[in-house]
């Protein structure tokens, strides 16, 4: 159920969600501890308490010393340096009367006797008695003013008579820690012993703590503030900028992106926003190239079904043999020229797959071409007498970001064109240089009859084909796809007539690396 609310939650709010979370348990915890650390700090008070009350009854049972006024005034005296670390140490006899105290003590061991009779428990406020470390069960009226004396004789008629009984009182500007604990012998009570020390540090330890971890949490609060805001600001929102700009897309919406911005960051998101929107316009050249392909295939394959069509009707009409034969050879010509553009195309729509699943790396295309042209000359020439003479300029690497095979397939196309235009025992050129915008020049050169037209990037579009004595034969693909693969490698593809003779010349530049 937890994991399906946070699922239904955006990133920002998971993120306070969580921190919310972390926060209340280590407040809890830090809750917790302050809770202890209180009762723990006054227990080691209480344990060093109980120790010099021990030490206390053992040297008044071992001396003798009685329960009375004078008996304790002169044990006080005399060990009064055990004491001095400690506020006050009071004594009572059996009956709660005070007996002694080292509030009393002076230089003037007279001022014990003249002071000892006026001295008056102090009342207390119920609010201001807390339990000891150790549970007692000490009964405390809370409906009326405590004193000491009050707590005197609910310890002495306790079932925890016996062992120490330690509790607190805070006013503004103190914090005093009390033990209690009655002294026997032979199992008689003689009377009580207190110790009561100032324990400010206690309190002050305590407020401390409680002082560090507030400023801890609000200092925490504040950075998850701020932090909250800044992923708001810089992550958050680009992202719901991002996949606006994705549902825009997919809906054909004609609004603006709203990616600009995104772009011109230099971190992650503004790689990812100039990806997405490479992808994106990629996908969508995509589409429209195959839209427009397939539009011109269509159309291409009307005028063939067309001529189809009314040589069958006019064959179905006629008895002449030699009109019969020659609608034959229409109807022939007609199928081959449609199974050649269905197959030029099947073929270029495995070729664009194949391409996007290759990928591009370093490579040297002096050898390739010259694989190639070697290739054509010894065994894929087409007629008789053509040699095809390869020269650069000098160098022997040549290197750019391509796919190999591909860069074959441009060349041999190249090649098969210009085969096809030159007479029996012409030459084919192959020059590859580096130019002066250092981009690898290579030039297709042949001697045949050149081109006619005059804006010659026509010969590239696809089902161009200017041979009107050869029609039909030719789907006018291979120089599209040759421009395509070019394009693919960052390359540019030019067409020219030769300027010292007839012929044609085709330019593939790619970036040099």
């Amino acid at each position: 159920m937890f994991s399906k609310y946070l699922k239904t939650l955006s990133i920002l709010k998971k993120f306070l969600f969580i921190n919310f979370i972390i926060f209340t348990i280590i407040g809890l915890f830090t809750f917790t501890y302050l809770n202890n650390i209180h009762p723990s700090l006054i227990k080691k008070k209480s344990q060093n308490h109980t120790n010099i009350i021990n030490n206390t009854v053992d040297n008044i049972l071992r001396l003798d010393v009685k329960f009375q006024s004078d008996d304790i005034r002169k044990f006080l005296f005399s060990t009064r340096f055990i004491f001095q670390n400690l506020d006050r140490v009071i004594f009572f006899d059996d009956q709660l009367n005070l007996i002694g105290d080292t509030d009393t003590l002076d230089l003037d061991p007279r001022s014990f006797s003249t002071r000892l009779d006026k001295i008056e428990f102090e009342s207390l406020d119920n609010e201001e008695i807390e339990k000891a470390i150790e549970e007692k069960n000490i009964k405390i009226d809370k409906k009326k003013p405590v004193s000491f004396k009050d707590i005197l004789k609910n310890y002495s008629s306790s079932e925890y008579l016996g062992a120490p009984y330690t509790f607190t009182q805070e006013d503004f500007n103190q914090f005093n820690v009390t033990t209690i604990k009655n002294v026997t012998k032979n199992e008689i009570n003689l009377g009580y012993v207190a110790i009561t020390e100032n324990a400010n540090e206690i309190k002050t330890a305590i407020d401390e703590r409680k002082a560090f971890v507030i400023r801890t949490a609000i200092s925490v609060g504040f950075v998850i503030l701020i932090f909250s805001f800044v992923l708001s600001r810089y992550f958050i929102k680009p992202i719901q900028n991002l996949v606006g700009y994705t549902i825009r897309i997919k809906e054909k919406s004609q609004a603006k992106p709203g990616i600009e911005n995104l772009k011109k960051r230099n971190d992650e998101l503004g790689l990812l926003s100039n990806s997405l929107e490479d992808m994106t316009n990629e996908l969508q050249n995509r589409v429209t190239h195959a839209e427009n392909f397939s539009t011109d295939l269509v159309h291409e394959i009307r005028n063939p079904l067309a001529s189809l069509k009314s040589a069958s009707e006019i064959l179905q009409d006629t008895n002449d043999n030699e009109q019969r034969n020659k609608l034959l050879n229409i109807l022939s010509h007609d199928v081959q020229r449609i199974e050649r553009l269905i197959t030029d195309y099947s073929q270029m729509l495995k070729d664009e797959v194949a391409l996007s699943k290759e990928k591009m790396k370093k490579i040297n295309v002096e050898p390739i071409i010259q694989s190639v042209v070697d290739d054509y000359n010894n065994i894929h020439q087409v007629k008789k007498g053509i040699k095809i003479e390869y020269k650069n300029d000098g160098k022997e690497e040549y290197y750019i970001n391509g796919i190999e095979n591909r860069i074959e397939q441009i060349i041999a196309n190249l090649l098969d064109n210009s085969i096809s235009f030159s007479k029996d025992g012409a030459n084919v050129f192959v020059d590859v240089s580096v130019n002066k915008k250092n981009q690898i020049s290579i030039k297709i050169i042949d001697e045949g009859q050149g081109f006619k037209e005059k804006d010659t990037s026509r010969i590239f579009k696809r089902f161009y084909s200017n041979r009107p004595e050869k029609f039909g034969e030719h789907s006018g693909l291979g120089l599209n796809i040759v421009k395509n693969l070019v394009e693919l490698h960052d390359g540019e593809i030019v067409a020219s007539n030769r300027i010292d003779k007839a012929g044609a010349m085709i330019e593939i530049r790619l970036p040099n690396v």
